[in-house]
């Protein structure tokens, strides 16, 4: 009369992106057949993990080891370029609260100012609603993250 419903087996997939709170590109991670079947896989987000793509990654991950260490050099000589950078942020304001909040998109200017050319995307930053001095994050690479040392004024 009723059946037996089996629970479904986990599915290997190849990340082809980076993906929140699942891996980065290039990682073989396991999820759900329907997750992988109807989202990552459409999307371009991953792919099976079949034998023959899992040899085609190990080839190309070999390939690319030196120039992965290439990159990681550069992002950690830029997370150490960022935090001696002295950042000043204007924002309009009144005894001492700022109008709005200084937002990821403020630093990335602010940076930008700077010569230090940044994705918004990988700033993270708490609201910010008074004068003074502050933190961010900004994550460069998958094993490094770089500290934003700014102070907000209040605008002239």
């Amino acid at each position: 009369m009723y059946e037996i419903i089996k629970e479904e087996q986990d599915m290997e997939v190849i990340l082809l992106k980076d993906m929140e709170k699942l891996g980065y590109a290039n990682d073989i991670v396991n999820v759900k057949p329907g997750y992988a079947n109807n989202y990552l896989i459409p999307q371009g987000y991953a792919k099976a993990a079949t034998a023959s793509a899992k040899k085609v990654l190990a080839e190309n991950l070999k390939q690319r080891a030196h120039k992965d260490a290439k990159i990681l050099a550069d992002a950690q000589a830029l997370a150490e370029k960022i935090a001696n950078l002295p950042l000043t942020i204007a924002m309009k304001a009144e005894e001492g609260k700022i109008f709005g909040s200084v937002t990821a998109a403020d630093l990335a200017e602010a940076l930008a100012a700077k010569g230090v050319e940044l994705d918004r995307k990988t700033i993270t930053v708490e609201a910010i609603k008074n004068v003074g001095e502050y933190e961010a994050s900004a994550k460069l690479h998958r094993e490094v993250k770089a500290t934003i040392k700014f102070t907000v004024v209040a605008e002239e």
